[in-house]
């Protein structure tokens, strides 16, 4: 048989997956490791998509999607950013990991470096070797809050820096950028001629502190390419639907691209997207209402059995110092804890290196099943 590409064979597997497949093949597992919200979908949205099928509705859209799916992409970013987004600037997408890959095929040549966090989204240097880039790792310390510090990113560019991405509100971490923190992040990008990728994944829920865009300190849309996905804010995980907002000027450009890679997202969910962008917004508050009262449940456990974490201001993510019990092996010690307790955990390996001792405890499910799981971790003496 004839080799794989290169860039296929070097692609490190999902570690998160890794360990989920394995709570899902084992009876009565609590499932901790996956970021999969567990409430029903709100009928209207259900209906939009249903309606679509039934008026046979089913052929191609245009590459960048529906004009009132657009508009409402646009207004709704607009309205968080408290900036203009003209439509024109929205291409729908198949969820936002295709808009991160399609970001990247827009900006990155061969050989060119992007900047990516540590700990970050595994799928942030997977897509990145697969387009023949290199992702290069900026550090985040635990005794910084996991917040990226200026000089640590400066000291990592080079020549051949094209991309700074960022992610706020974080997966794994729950951290989220303040509005000078992103300031002057947006600012240093300038300052040294980079494209800012912005993955914006979970901007609807956050706790006690605003999310702010990057896109709030890009002027004219310059340099800033954000993507949104409604997986997480609505639930709609299967139905892969999101978006990218470009700079100004991009349109024939990133049609193009859109056709070589997606042609177009599937029309019933983007009108199920239209239903729940436009629609009530109960699920919204309800969902987020849900994650906090699972991060106070989570925290409280944590605090009663010593375990240091990092206090989620955002996603649905805490973030936990599980060294005391791994060994200098999270990726082992989680393997372990699954097989002895019934509890699946994702490591802290699975976002990089310094995630080394940590593990990522998702609070998007039954607040009840939480506080089992995490019941069942070691106490630190």
């Amino acid at each position: 048989m004839p080799q794989l590409a290169s860039h296929v064979r070097t692609v490190d597997p999902n570690q998160i997956r890794e360990i989920t497949q394995a709570a899902w093949a084992t009876p009565n597992s609590i499932v901790l490791s996956i970021g999969e919200p567990g409430f029903p979908t709100p009928p209207h949205i259900l209906e939009a998509a249903q309606q679509t099928l039934a008026r046979d509705e089913t052929g191609y859209t245009p590459n960048a999607g529906i004009a009132p799916l657009r508009t409402a992409f646009a207004e709704q970013v607009g309205t968080q950013t408290e900036t203009v987004v003209d439509p024109s600037r929205v291409f729908v997408t198949a969820g936002a990991q295709q808009g991160l890959h399609l970001a990247m095929s827009l900006l990155l040549d061969a050989g060119d470096e992007i900047l990516i966090p540590n700990p970050g989204y595994p799928t942030f240097a997977m897509t990145a070797r697969l387009l023949h880039a290199v992702p290069v790792d900026y550090p985040l310390h635990p005794e910084n809050g996991f917040q990226p510090r200026i000089e640590d990113i400066e000291a990592k560019i080079t020549p051949s820096s094209r991309v700074l991405l960022l992610n706020s509100p974080s997966n794994p971490l729950g951290s989220v950028f303040s509005a000078d923190l992103t300031r002057d992040l947006v600012e240093l990008a300038r300052q040294r001629d980079l494209w800012i990728i912005s993955d914006e994944c979970y901007e609807a829920f956050t706790y006690d502190v605003p999310h702010v865009s990057p896109l709030a300190f890009d002027g004219g849309g310059e340099r800033v390419v954000t993507s949104y996905t409604l997986s997480k804010t609505y639930g709609l995980t299967g139905l892969r639907i999101g978006a990218l907002v470009t700079p100004p000027g991009l349109e024939a450009r990133m049609s193009t691209v859109m056709e070589s890679i997606v042609s177009c997202v599937a029309s019933p969910s983007q009108y199920a997207a239209l239903a729940a962008l436009t629609g009530p917004q109960d699920y919204v508050r309800e969902a987020g209402a849900h994650y906090r009262r699972n991060r106070d449940a989570a925290t409280a456990v944590l605090i009663e059995k010593g375990i240091p974490f990092l206090p989620a201001q955002g996603a649905f993510y805490l973030w936990a110092d599980l060294s005391h019990a791994s060994g200098g092996d999270i990726r082992g010690w989680t393997r372990r804890f699954l097989a002895e307790s019934g509890v699946a955990l994702a490591p802290g390996t699975a976002f990089g290196s310094f995630g080394e001792g940590w593990v990522r405890i998702a609070l998007c499910g039954p607040g009840a099943d939480l506080v089992e799981g995490l019941g069942r971790l070691p106490a630190k003496d």
